[in-house]
């Protein structure tokens, strides 16, 4: 099997007793669209600012192209392009200007990608950024990352700012770029834009690893939702069965996993008084109910139904 593009071993990076990320194993493969998934201090900005080679490893590895993050920063990033979160400009530059400074600083020419991908954004590369919106800013940092057709893109919250045409036409890239063989590492909190774009993805809570596989491989592991509506109060208010999980009662709505085969559930709904549920749906849950799976365990589903 081919080496993995992004490698991190027991990767731990602490803040003296802060934690950012904790025993971190993750492998990322070359031509994949890899999302990567937490709320806020869960660890994803620590685990980023590693792979560029910003902060050192407090114990274990992190390896991008099999070279290491921190001795090897400065030729891991000539092949790496990043968008940060928190994008920031020096208000006298334009696009244009931009790009000779990041072409100077890589040691490449840039502006023929840079100005290709002007064209499809629909930028003016010749206006200030002091001029310029939050979206155009964005745009201009999207440029900067991409102009050189770097093996890995590295993007935190890249879609921050763009119109809906702009989010599609910024997801077609990167999938073209993928079909070419390209690599991106897709940081965000748009949970439906990473179930849109990504191939695999990996959910970072409280600086560890909880879920990384694909999204139908997690929807398979987590069963079924189930989602019922009661007719009245009184027999939404009566006790759950033990294989409804995470229950969370709106009204008269139940929604909740499944644990387990759907025969349980069968049985139970059969011992219904008649007439007793309106509407019923089972499915596969959305990345949306993985995700407060993962950040809402049972113990706290239940605090939250019984206050």
């Amino acid at each position: 099997m081919a080496a993995p593009l992004i490698d991190l071993q027991a990767l731990t990076r602490s803040y003296g007793s802060r934690r950012g990320v904790e025993a971190v194993d993750l492998q990322v493969p070359e031509g994949v669209l890899f999302g990567f998934l937490g709320p806020n201090g869960a660890g994803k900005t620590t685990a980023i600012r590693v792979l560029l080679g910003l902060l050192r490893p407090t114990f274990g590895t992190a390896r991008i192209m099999g070279l290491d993050c921190w001795h090897a920063s400065a030729r891991i990033k000539a092949d790496v392009g990043y968008v940060p979160g928190d994008l920031r400009l020096y208000p006298w530059l334009t696009g244009e200007s931009a790009l000779r400074l990041v072409g100077a600083v890589r040691r490449r020419d840039v502006m023929k990608g840079g100005r290709e991908l002007a064209q499809q954004f629909d930028l003016d590369l010749k206006v200030r950024v002091r001029d310029m919106s939050k979206g155009m800013r964005q745009k201009v940092g999207l440029i900067i990352a991409m102009a050189h057709d770097p093996r890995l893109l590295i993007l935190d919250e890249p879609t921050s700012g763009l119109d809906p045409l702009m989010q599609d036409l910024f997801r077609d890239l990167l999938r073209e770029r993928c079909a070419r063989g390209r690599t991106v590492f897709f940081s965000s909190h748009s949970l439906g834009e990473v179930e849109q774009l990504c191939d695999r993805l990996a959910i970072v809570r409280e600086g560890r690893i909880v879920a990384d596989a694909s999204l139908a491989d997690l929807r398979a592991k987590a069963g079924h939702e189930v989602t019922m509506r009661f007719r009245d109060a009184a027999a939404a208010e009566r006790e759950p069965p033990a294989f409804l999980k995470g229950l969370v009662r709106n009204g008269l709505t139940w929604t909740a996993m499944l644990d387990g085969p759907p025969d349980p559930l069968i049985r139970w709904l059969a011992m219904l008084p008649p007439l007793t549920i309106d509407v019923l749906t089972i499915g596969r849950p959305d990345l949306e109910a993985l995700f407060r799976r993962y950040y809402m365990p049972s113990d706290a589903a239940a605090k939250k139904d019984n206050p």
